[in-house]
């Protein structure tokens, strides 16, 4: 028989998942508060009511993960999900204050994404259209790895891209006659977290290699997904995971390469030719300027690095 504090904790992931938190998400949070029940309930004590839990239980859990082989980001997001159940609990009348909110975090260490120069991104795309790896569809994956670096899409909005998120009329009208395809404005609508929409544009390379695609793409009953397997099902993250290492490692070497670093490429490179941090904020579809301003400390540690490297004094 299930404990109320267990009977609590999944009335709030039931919520979390209606709320449309993405599944790593309600992963990570089911497997954090499924580690607190554990360490309020040791064998033979049932654990406390949710009431009955206050700071200086969850100071003893905090010094618990504390002793544990975990980095700062892990205890700070197991935290967050215990103040998540916390806040819940209140908004819900069974508990009186939100205990976990006085929690003291730890300081998570500010590290730099590594960024894959321009240079170095445009040869690997180069490769990629050029056939020096032999793949059984092509195109899809010049399209997948144009996208990723010329939008800076999420690997999981790239993933849940659907048929009718892309403007098709726009696509399709590049070759028309007396058209000139720089002239036309080409966007396709992503879903972020929390399924947030935002509309994305659509850069000429990439849309060129996305309509060669589509041209060739399976057509395939009650299958939305602009990306396919090749079972005819939608390409997972995992999938898209496997694809660009695969390329990484063949062509360039690097099996570190990953969908990610094409968004960090597409921002530094973006805030490098002097584009506005605000408009890189809307085109990541980030919900604050503080998480786009890091790619600044990355193109300054850039501008050092070439300063050493050229200045006579340096």
């Amino acid at each position: 028989m299930s404990s109320r504090l267990e009977h609590e904790i999944e009335r709030y992931l039931a919520e979390l998942a209606r709320t449309a938190v993405s599944p790593h998400t309600l992963d990570a949070y089911r497997s954090d508060l499924r580690q607190l029940l554990d360490f309020l309930s040791p064998p033979g004590v049932d654990p406390p009511a949710p009431e009955a839990i206050d700071l200086l239980l969850l100071r003893e859990w905090m010094l618990w993960l504390y002793r544990q082989p975990l980095q700062a980001v892990s205890i700070r997001r197991k935290v967050a999900a215990v103040r998540g159940l916390f806040r819940f609990l209140q908004r819900e009348g069974v508990a009186a204050i939100n205990v976990a909110r006085l929690l003291r975090l730890p300081k998570a260490p500010q590290k730099l994404p590594v960024v894959m120069t321009a240079e170095r991104m445009n040869t690997l795309l180069d490769d990629v259209a050029a056939g020096k790896l032999e793949r059984p569809y092509p195109s899809r994956d010049r399209a997948l790895l144009e996208i990723l670096y010329g939008c800076g899409v999420r690997v999981s909005e790239l993933a849940g891209l659907n048929l009718d998120d892309l403007d098709r009329g726009s696509l399709t009208g590049r070759d028309a006659p007396g058209v000139s395809a720089a002239a036309l404005e080409v966007w396709m609508r992503v879903r972020g977290k929390g399924k947030k929409e935002r509309q994305v544009p659509l850069p000429g390379k990439a849309a060129a290699a996305l309509e060669r695609y589509l041209a060739e793409r399976p057509v395939v009953r009650d299958e939305r997904a602009v990306f396919l397997n090749h079972r005819g099902h939608r390409l997972t993250v995992r999938g898209i995971h496997g694809i660009v290492k695969l390329y990484a490692t063949v062509l360039c070497g690097d099996p570190s390469v990953h969908p990610h670093g094409f968004r960090h490429a597409y921002a530094t490179h973006l805030l490098a030719a002097g584009a506005d941090l605000r408009a890189i904020q809307e085109l990541l579809g980030h919900a604050r300027l503080s998480t786009t301003q890091k790619y600044t400390q990355v193109s300054l540690t850039d501008l050092m690095r070439v300063y050493d490297k050229a200045h006579p004094k340096a």
